[in-house]
């Protein structure tokens, strides 16, 4: 199983989207494929859950939240038992061990979206265990045991699952945040990818992780260094290495006199963006020792075409953009959609080349 981060310091760059459909086409490719909405925002959740199933999931979860023992003793061992098999979101998975208390025997049941490929939900509450990180990170150094399970917690909840389900992949949705829980996200994953715009915020978003990663890189060896070996099989053998990038909602220019058939102000940034990697992300954390990997989009540029509102469309009715079409009920939509059905459906290929190229690179880790 790998687990594979999507980040960027920059929001608005597709995230959400690439998370989701990266995850379709991983999964109809063979793979069994987990999501992960670690972003507060919870836009990932969205293209797998209504907002009424939503709500439904986290008001069920609130005292949970609120004070995970107390909620917990109000229940027979059998109510309990039978509520905490129902989908959950992350934070209620984390809360026992933000709140210290034992971790439960039994995993809760992810969201199916479709064969080989599942959701666990987001919730906006993360905030809470990320507050409980940044007063822990320090006497993880020192091994205090709480200490360390709350910095591992994330990689053991998805190494259960992997265990529990079979996963092949693990795709965790990140918010554009350089905090605590990002850190402790990135840091014990085997992989990240950077979802970019032709822009110049993506560029400086680049410059800003190749820093960040620098001192996390830092903190994560010391933390080696000083831990006993039982309490590093904790983590990660190796710091995570960058996957690639993507660059997306470049303005389609058939008449552009540059490979990408892009507009001109996007092809420059677009062609900036190997350097800037290069130049700002460590070299310890790049595969294949750099060589040829960042020079463009992974993918050979596969998805840098913004898709217009498909990407919206493909949240409403739950399903990758290639398969919209086909909802049997697409209500008023539905002489539009399948009147454009051929543009819907073309995303495909794009996604499952970009999947073939995420898979081989896994290959190296």
């Amino acid at each position: 199983m790998r687990i594979i981060s999507i980040f960027n310091n920059k929001g608005g760059v597709g995230k959400s989207t690439l998370t989701y459909h990266l995850g379709a086409a991983l999964s109809e490719q063979g793979k069994r494929v987990l999501l992960v909405d670690l972003d507060p925002q919870s836009n990932l959740t969205l293209y797998g859950l209504t907002e009424h199933q939503l709500e439904k999931i986290w008001n069920g979860e609130d005292e949970f939240i609120a004070d995970y023992r107390a909620a917990k003793n109000k229940m027979s061992s059998k109510e309990f038992e039978e509520f905490h098999k129902k989908n959950h979101s992350i934070h209620y998975l984390l809360k026992p061990i933000e709140d210290g208390e034992s971790d439960e025997t039994v995993l809760c049941e992810p969201i199916k979206l479709k064969d080989n490929y599942d959701l666990i939900p987001g919730r906006l509450t993360l905030h809470l265990f990320e507050n409980k990180l940044s007063k822990q990170w320090s006497d993880a150094f020192l091994g205090d045991p709480q200490a360390v399970r709350i910095v591992t917690a994330i990689r053991k909840i998805c190494e259960d699952y992997a265990v529990e389900f079979n996963y092949d992949v693990v795709l965790i949705d990140t918010s554009p945040s350089l905090g605590a829980l990002n850190k402790i996200i990135i840091s014990n994953s085997d992989t990240f990818l950077i979802p970019c715009a032709p822009d110049m915020f993506s560029d400086y978003g680049i410059r800003n992780i190749g820093n960040a990663l620098k001192v996390w890189q830092k903190e994560f060896n010391t933390m080696h260094s000083l831990l006993s070996d039982s309490k590093r099989e904790y983590f990660p053998k190796e710091f995570v290495r960058l996957l690639g990038y993507t660059v997306y909602n470049a303005k389609k220019r058939t008449d552009a006199p540059n490979e990408l058939n892009v507009a001109l102000a996007h092809y420059n940034y677009a062609k900036k963006l190997p350097s800037t990697i290069n130049k700002y992300i460590p070299q310890t954390c790049l595969i294949n020792d750099a060589v040829n990997f960042y020079d463009s989009s992974i993918g050979e540029n596969s998805v840098i075409h913004g898709h217009g509102t498909l990407p919206t469309m493909a949240q409403k009715y739950k399903k990758p953009m290639w398969e919209v079409p086909d909802v049997p009920d697409l209500g008023e939509e539905k002489n539009t959609i399948r009147g454009n059905a051929g543009l819907y459906r073309a995303t495909q290929v794009g996604y499952l080349r970009l999947a073939q190229a995420v898979s081989e690179r896994l290959e190296l880790l």
